[in-house]
């Protein structure tokens, strides 16, 4: 346990009232949070926005465990068995975090255990999560190489980009939508998926390990078009990438990322201030204004001018498709199993 002074603990207390948090720990409670996230420039946001600018100044003391999304959803499946488990709490993709609730791997959420919980966006509301950043997986170009807005998803097989089409590694489920829609299939039995990733290694398509090697990548122009989220499009084009970002015609995967506690978390009180934390009104703010991602509660306001270039309009609002998440879910093993074995094998 982590031992205040009196003056530490004052601020302590005031900085947990302003952030609406109830967070110092409790008597016999370890001050320490695992969270399992994922790494680079989202980990370095979490640290500076989350962890040292709400949660350690009330006392916890914040260990990040990196990993890619693969690994941590499986180990928070495979831990729930056990006793104790080795997070505290977890950050996912939503389809992920549906599979870990689905298996009774997550503990309830509410107001009563997670001040803030009231002020989610309803639609991002779940009992089993917090949402803590959402966008949408869109088609991202160089403009200065692309000047024609791709409208379609038959553009990212355009046979005139081969070699420059991109793909993020961890996003194979998206990725996958996006393959199943273009080749006649639905968001329930992603028909045709297999065909479309096909063609993007007859296309040369380049397969990217991670989010930063597709920033990396569309900056040095060695590829001029993706599918990742509208917020990193955003993002790196404050960085002086000539970017666009498109919702197509057909529609868009959903980027909604979330976060929960383990039912077997060693430290389940410092898992719940992590929740309340994510979903504070300056942590999301700032998710918004470095990474471009929108607020998902009703009291995170970010200026109109941010809304304006990060936000949806209603038209591509509507567009956002409807993932079916049981679905992928059951079928998330066989995706990636195919991924694989045609990008790699």
């Amino acid at each position: 346990m982590t031992r205040l002074s009196r003056r530490a603990f004052l601020a302590s207390a005031t900085a947990a009232s302003a952030a609406g948090l109830l967070c110092t720990p409790a008597i016999a409670q370890s001050s320490d949070i695992v969270v399992g996230t994922w790494g680079g420039t989202f980990g370095d946001l979490l640290k500076a926005n989350v962890d040292e600018a709400i949660l350690e100044p009330a006392g916890w003391s914040i260990l990040q465990e990196v990993s890619g999304p693969v690994p941590r959803r499986t180990k928070l499946i495979t831990e729930r068995m056990q006793r104790r488990g080795s997070m505290d709490a977890a950050l996912l993709a939503d389809f992920d975090m549906h599979a870990a609730a689905k298996v009774g791997a997550l503990e309830e959420l509410g107001e009563e255990t997670v001040p803030g919980y009231g002020n989610i966006l309803p639609f991002l509301r779940k009992s089993h999560s917090v949402p803590l950043i959402y966008s949408a997986h869109a088609i991202v170009y160089r403009k200065d190489l692309i000047p024609t807005p791709p409208a379609s998803v038959a553009e990212l097989w355009n046979p005139a980009y081969k070699g420059r089409i991109g793909l993020s590694d961890f996003l194979y489920t998206s990725n996958m939508a996006y393959a199943a829609i273009a080749n006649g299939g639905t968001l329930s039995d992603f028909e045709g998926a297999e065909t479309g990733v096909q063609a993007w290694r007859e296309l040369d398509a380049k397969l990217l390990p991670s989010t930063e090697a597709v920033g990396q990548a569309l900056a040095s122009g060695d590829i001029w078009l993706t599918v990742i989220s509208a917020a990193r499009g955003y993002s790196w084009r404050k960085g002086g990438i000539d970017l666009g970002w498109v919702i197509p015609e057909e529609g868009a995967f959903p980027a909604v990322y979330e976060a929960a506690v383990p039912k077997n978390a060693r430290n389940a009180e410092g898992g719940m201030a992590y929740m309340s934390a994510l979903l504070d009104p300056a942590a999301q703010a700032a998710f918004a204004a470095k990474m471009g991602y929108l607020p998902t509660v009703s009291n995170g306001s970010i200026p109109p001018e941010l809304e304006a270039e990060i936000g949806f309009t209603e038209a591509e609002r509507n567009r956002l498709w409807q993932p079916d998440l049981d679905f992928i879910m059951e079928n998330q093993a066989a995706m990636l199993d195919a991924w694989n074995r045609i990008l790699k094998g």
